[in-house]
């Protein structure tokens, strides 16, 4: 199981092609397993339904709704029954930690790794980018 930081959602939904967007889909078409508590999705769906990320993403808000639904869909909900807070720097990091840890994941995927340093070290789980995700598959 994994748990995926908010920014490899933006990069799969500004490119069409590389290792975010795979893994995206992926996890749609269930081959890969990605939890999420509530306070993360939340989180996906402020950032994502910005107007500005709609515009580069080339959506509309009511496809970006049809978009989030189906996300929540194919998502393993964490239930977030341990607070782990604070054990990183920025407070969006610390909801997906918390995901991870609650959650049981073996992954973090994450293009802000070293946001994520103090984890590995703490948690039983590592902390990679999408395109070490594949690389140790």
């Amino acid at each position: 199981m994994i748990v995926l930081d908010t920014n490899v959602l933006v990069s799969a939904l500004r490119s069409s092609t590389g290792f975010s967007r795979r893994l995206l889909v992926d996890v749609l078409q269930g081959r890969v397993v990605a939890a999420v508590s509530v306070p993360l999705f939340i989180e996906y769906e402020d950032v994502l339904s910005r107007p500005a990320q709609l515009k580069a993403f080339g959506l509309s808000a009511a496809e970006m709704h049809h978009f989030l639904d189906g996300l929540a869909c194919v998502l393993a909900p964490a239930e977030i029954s341990f607070l782990w807070r604070p054990q990183l720097k920025d407070p969006a990091d610390e909801m997906v930690l918390e995901a991870a840890a609650n959650a049981s994941a073996s992954h973090i995927i994450t293009w802000n790794v070293r946001d994520f340093s103090p984890v590995p070290g703490m948690f039983d789980m590592q902390v990679v980018t999408p395109a070490q995700w594949f690389e140790s598959q």
